[in-house]
């Protein structure tokens, strides 16, 4: 027999019953509908940044470009020049292409002054056209008596692409290849260095290639290293950032021409590549490329194996002109300058511009490029970004967003806008704390770009869902509320939800005395009428002292004060719309808005009752979701409808509580005297409202209310004779203005004598 409970599996549909209502009523709030548009941006952002396209990239490298700007690397003399191709050099031998035999010429000519390696960044893919054997060929083609001789002349002279290639054998020489995915050939560069890798194996992470421009044969025969000229394809706005350092067709890895070039200045005969999964680093499950090794030099790279260039301005000091090399008053200075460096050859002259722009804003040499990245290199000074720094990015935009999105709602927009500033520039300040100090390029505008688009949507679903409430509350609250009062509950329209609460309310209760005879006498649209001409202004002097119409009921008023929002002074603010209703009562009768004088009625003036009490009320939305009213409920608001209809039996218009006497400020008020209401267990002490206390100076209240409670006083101790004189001597103090009741406490005399004598 199991041990189960009976009663757990009800428990347990109870709890998930709970939950679910707990959380469906979440959903429809303001607070569920922000934190659901808040998660939704932030999801749409993070898959946004995960999936990292060209316009996200591009705007992230071009704040990385604004960091060179406001950083550039620091230059330091490095052995590293560019021998430049330049319009003094073409105006002194001529236009490009130059004979291979000059090339030649100029390659010996750097190996005398004892550069430590020559790279081309030009790719010799076609023969010497001015190579003698080519120019006989063409002259056999022509008639022509001494082409016969020319032609037996030029086959005796040496080939000019030979001679280069003899002139780069003797000369630690790179030479330079283009490789492209567009190109379909089966061509492909020789392999001159040797490549190890420890971790993932990089032809797994490199996009292929699938075909290649190179050099002659003979040419690549005879250098010390063949290399790529490949820019990177990520840099398609036309800033070259990085550099690839490894090309892979899929099968053999090919070095970056830089790479080459340093290698064979150092006398390498291979390079080294690390990846993720090698030893000492974390196999991080995406397979990525961290770094590369070309003698005693480092050099980290990309997770797809380039490496970003990080920008010295252009100076004229990396430049040597082609001229110059072969100017003997030049001599010691190229020398100085040529010995023991890496030399670069490519072209800065109009027409042959290999132009590209920097992230300084500079436009540059292709060659140049190069030249900056062995700088780096050797130098040892590098931006990087680095492999955490994608998913670091990724979390920093989700935990900014879910925090925003936190803050909207506890600390209001304003704040959370001024919070969301303060995590931008703390963003950027420490982004570039981490380029400055370590070189890191980590991106801070995506994250606070993502957290401000996340307080947008939060912001915006909090607006509308305000509007929303206060369109709610207006619609349901514009008949019975003040104009202020209906502000005040726009701007916090939490007390429109369904379900009440307890709160000290002043409870109105008014009523027309003599109402069925008087509906009798007039007809259904006259009664209508009379209604509303009475009710309209009554209406307003509640409203006027912030109170809340709770219903019409006939010719009856149901009205409280301190809810649905506070009201400071309720009590006095509910005895001064009695005197107001009294006051407006007086004004219709005098000028017989109802028009019962003028048809000879025998009672022309209309009589109101009023009753106030205070005290503890349950109050709130009651109905269902889709149809309620806002009203108060418990013994408060009984007790208010008992005392107004007391005010018949006191023959007053405006009765009290004694709760509303003790709280009310600045109010005259005569006690009528102790009754026991239906429903009460206890006699209630009831007041009658006489006006406020600068009225009632104005016509000798003080001594009236000094006489008044020596009547009570006199009555309660039962001395009718002393009570009589009292009685008549407050009649006469207050003139007709009370005498109602008067007559009412003379009738309690009465009786009092009456049990006396008996």
């Amino acid at each position: 027999m199991s041990g189960r409970s009976p009663h757990s599996a009800p428990d347990w549909r109870r709890r998930a019953a709970w939950f679910g209502a707990r959380l469906r009523r979440f959903a429809r709030s303001r607070t569920g509908q922000a934190l659901a548009a808040a998660l939704l941006t932030v999801l749409a952002l993070t898959l946004l940044r995960a999936f990292n396209p060209w316009v996200v990239t591009e705007f992230r490298d071009r704040t990385f470009d604004a960091y060179q700007r406001l950083l550039p690397r620091p230059y330091s003399a490095q052995p590293v020049r560019i021998v430049d191709i330049d319009e003094a050099s073409i105006e002194a031998f001529g236009q490009w292409p130059w004979p291979r035999s000059r090339l030649a010429a100029m390659n010996r000519r750097l190996g005398e002054l004892g550069a430590g390696a020559v790279a081309y960044d030009i790719i010799f893919a076609e023969p010497d056209r001015t190579t003698p054997s080519r120019i006989a060929a063409d002259l056999a083609l022509s008639d022509g008596d001494d082409h016969e001789r020319a032609i037996a002349v030029l086959k005796t002279l040496p080939d000019h692409d030979k001679l280069f290639a003899e002139a780069i054998g003797q000369t630690a020489t790179v030479l330079g290849f283009a490789a492209g995915s567009r190109l379909r050939n089966p061509i492909r560069p020789p392999l001159k260095a040797g490549l190890a890798f420890v971790g993932v194996e990089p032809s797994k992470v490199l996009r292929p290639f699938h075909g290649a421009v190179v050099s002659l044969p003979l040419l690549n025969q005879a250098a010390a290293g063949v290399g790529a000229i490949n820019l990177s394809a990520r840099d398609r706005s036309g800033v070259i950032r990085r550099v690839p350092m490894l090309l892979s067709d899929g099968k053999q890895l090919y070095p970056n021409l830089a790479v080459e070039a340093l290698r064979v200045a150092q006398g390498q005969q291979s390079v080294v590549v690390r990846g993720t999964g090698a030893s000492g680093d974390a196999d991080t499950g995406h397979a990525a490329l961290l770094d590369m090794r070309v003698g005693a030099f480092r050099l980290p790279l990309t997770n797809d194996g380039e490496a970003w260039v990080y920008f010295d301005h252009d100076r004229p000091e990396r430049y040597v002109s082609v001229k110059d090399l072969f100017d003997p008053a030049k001599d010691s200075a190229v020398r100085e300058r040529i010995e023991g460096s890496i030399v670069l050859v490519g072209t800065s002259a109009s027409g042959l511009l290999d132009a590209r722009t920097t992230p300084l804003g500079e436009t540059v040499p292709g060659v140049a490029i190069l030249a900056q990245l062995l700088e780096q290199i050797l130098a040892q000074d590098f931006v990087d970004r680095p492999d955490w720094a994608d998913g670091f990015e990724i979390v920093l935009t989700v935990l900014l967003g879910l925090s925003i999105a936190g803050l909207v709602p506890l600390i209001g927009a304003r704040f959370s806008l001024i919070a969301g500033v303060v995590v931008l520039i703390a963003a950027i300040a420490a982004s570039w704390y981490a380029f400055v100090h370590f070189r890191l390029l980590i991106d801070p505008i995506y994250p606070s770009l993502a957290t401000l688009a996340t307080y947008i949507a939060v912001e915006r679903v909090l607006h509308l869902a305000a509007d929303r409430d206060k369109a709610f509350a207006r619609q349901a609250f514009a008949q019975y509320l003040a104009p202020e009062l209906l502000a005040r509950l726009e701007s916090s329209p939490d007390g429109m939800k369904l379900g009440g609460e307890n709160r000290e309310l002043t409870v109105m209760f008014m009523d027309v005395r003599g109402f069925t005879p008087l509906s009798e006498a007039l007809s259904a649209t006259e009664l209508v009428d009379f209604i509303n001409t009475l009710l309209a202004p009554l209406t307003d002097a509640i409203q006027a002292e912030l109170g809340t119409i709770d219903k019409y009921i006939g010719d009856s008023i149901m009205a409280f004060w301190n809810a649905p929002v506070d009201v400071e002074d309720h009590a006095t603010r509910a005895c001064r719309a009695a005197l107001a209703m009294r006051a407006a009562l007086q004004s219709l009768n005098d000028a017989d808005a109802f028009g019962f004088a003028a048809r000879g009625m025998a009672e022309p003036n209309v009589r109101i009752g009023i009753g106030l009490n205070t005290g503890l009320a349950c109050v709130g939305n009651m109905g269902s979701a889709k149809r309620f009213n806002y009203s108060a409920m418990g013994d408060v608001v009984n007790v208010a409808a008992r005392i107004e209809a007391a005010t018949k039996d006191f023959g007053v218009d405006i009765l009290v509580s004694e709760q509303v006497a003790l709280a009310a400020r600045g109010i005259a008020l005569l006690e009528a005297g102790e009754i026991r209401l239906k429903g009460t267990s206890r006699p209630t002490r009831l007041f009658a409202v006489l006006g406020t206390t600068a009225e009632a100076e104005a016509r000798g209240f003080a001594a009236l209310q000094r006489l008044h409670g020596e009547l009570l006083q006199a009555i309660a101790a039962g001395d009718c004779a002393h009570a009589e004189v009292l009685l008549a001597r407050c009649r006469a103090q207050c003139g007709d203005d009370y005498s109602g009741l008067y007559q009412h406490l003379a009738q309690r005399l009465g009786v009092l004598a009456r049990a006396a004598r008996g």
